[in-house]
């Protein structure tokens, strides 16, 4: 907290999308998947991977777009798209 005004401090964006994917890691560690924040690049495009029962599966691409980026995109609108690498 900032001792002039009480403020919190602005979290960086690294931090925020760590804190999505914290939000998200649990749902797909239930389906015995995980998910892996690689970087961000300088154009804030998040790198992840995929991992467990999520890597490979039929219905990554999916959870990938309408779910992670999605909700990344939600909740730290500086995020440009989210890609999985391997």
């Amino acid at each position: 907290m900032c001792d002039s005004c009480g403020c919190q401090p602005k979290k960086t964006l690294q931090e925020q999308v760590e804190e999505v994917i914290g939000m998200i890691r649990p749902r797909l560690q239930n389906d015995g998947g995980d998910i892996e924040l690689v970087g961000i690049d300088p154009d804030n495009t998040v790198r992840v991977r995929l991992q467990g029962a999520c890597r490979g599966c039929p219905g990554a691409a999916m959870t990938l777009k309408m779910g992670v980026e999605r909700l990344l995109k939600q909740q730290v609108p500086e995020v440009k798209q989210v890609v999985a690498v391997s």
